[in-house]
């Protein structure tokens, strides 16, 4: 990271290092080890960035209901009081929690990550208990001596299949599930209107205050994009939309379409949607994956990946033009990492990783990337 010569890394802290149950006094060689790394990264120059909840929930607390038990945004509270009473004195910004939606999406109502669950609307609740458990957090933190604290979730703008009323109404009704039901009670104290999905009067789980807890002011917002949506009206079904491909562009190795410009519509979206109450934004991740190979010569060409990064970066600038208040930039990812479902496939990194030896290779993007900061600095 010094050679690339980045200001700030954001990196995630997994809460079973610090609290293996779930409660209780942190275990010392956990938070020793976020020390260490904190105290390398300022070493060289370099802000260190956290997050707390990266998906990797203490077994103890899963198996008590995880996210669907209110007990759980207790605990998260606890625990980030534990991180920050240890490192708050050097780290200036926080993250509670990363991509919410993902969490109650696809953990709990589809069941594609863990743990699994396939409890589609029934899920909702670990959307409050989640939101909740960063108000707590935040509160925690800031008692702590925490500086800054945000949320990053990931967005999308949600475009509609055709011009028809049915898809138009499909493409609002996913807006208010990716978009808006994670963003509106952080900022605005409130949730959207939930009639789309049979639940006018709201969730049943939200107790008196809790939005109180939920809306306490943040420092930023993290937005992490990678590609806008696009939804046909479906019936006689839970969810009244359906995703639909989006044809006409390049996709990446995840099959994901390169749409740059819907960064720049989705950066002015959240000014205009959320006007004052807006506060500044860092784009938290945006990257893409690439089949990445070693060649013969030790290089690893990903022209793909520069391009991508050019045009999404661009994209940022033309919302900066437009008057859009954005702070920072972080590459997703530094290094080839575990994604999740997707195990170690799926190469983002500006960095590949030889995950039987461990190497690291500086891929072109790196180098492209490196000077690109360096041009902006002189």
């Amino acid at each position: 990271m010094a050679r690339l010569g980045v200001g700030a890394y954001r990196f995630s802290i997994a809460w079973p290092r610090i609290q293996p149950t779930g409660r209780g006094a942190a275990n010392p060689a956990g938070l020793d080890f976020y020390e260490r790394l904190t105290d390398a990264l300022l070493a060289h120059g370099i802000t260190p960035v956290p997050t707390l909840y990266h998906w990797d929930l203490p077994e103890p607390l899963q198996s008590e209901g995880g996210w669907l038990a209110r007990e759980t945004a207790a605990r998260f509270a606890e625990y980030a009081g534990l991180a920050a009473a240890r490192l708050a004195d050097r780290i200036p910004l926080w993250i509670t929690l990363n991509e919410p939606f993902v969490v109650t999406a696809y953990g709990y109502a589809l069941g594609f990550h863990a743990p699994g669950r396939s409890l589609m609307l029934d899920a909702l609740p670990t959307a409050h208990h989640q939101l909740l458990g960063h108000g707590l957090a935040t509160a925690a933190l800031r008692a702590a001596g925490a500086g800054q604290v945000t949320i990053t979730n990931n967005y999308a703008p949600a475009w509609p299949a055709s011009d028809s009323e049915a898809d138009t109404t499909a493409a609002r009704a996913y807006d208010i599930l990716h978009n808006r039901l994670f963003t509106d009670p952080v900022l605005l104290g409130r949730y959207p209107d939930l009639s789309p999905f049979g639940l006018p009067a709201g969730l049943d789980c939200v107790r008196d205050d809790d939005l109180a807890v939920i809306s306490a002011p943040v420092d930023a917002l993290g937005v992490n994009y990678y590609m806008p949506m696009r939804l046909s009206a479906l019936t006689d079904s839970l969810l009244p939309f359906q995703m639909e491909p989006i044809p006409g562009y390049p996709v990446t190795a995840f099959g994901w379409p390169v749409i740059p410009a819907g960064l720049t519509e989705l950066l002015v979206l959240l000014r205009d949607r959320y006007g004052g109450a807006l506060p500044p934004l860092y784009i938290t991740e945006n990257g893409c994956s690439a089949d990445d190979h070693v060649s013969a010569a030790g290089l690893v060409p990903d022209e793909a990946r520069i391009s991508y990064l050019d045009g999404h970066i661009r994209a940022v600038h033309e919302a900066i033009r437009a008057g859009v208040d954005v702070r920072g930039y972080f590459v997703w990812s530094l290094m080839d990492n575990f994604e999740w479902t997707e195990g170690f496939h799926q190469r983002f990194g500006l960095v590949h990783v030889d995950f039987t030896t461990q190497r690291r290779t500086p891929k072109d993007s790196f180098g492209w990337y490196r000077d690109l900061i360096a041009a902006q600095r002189g």
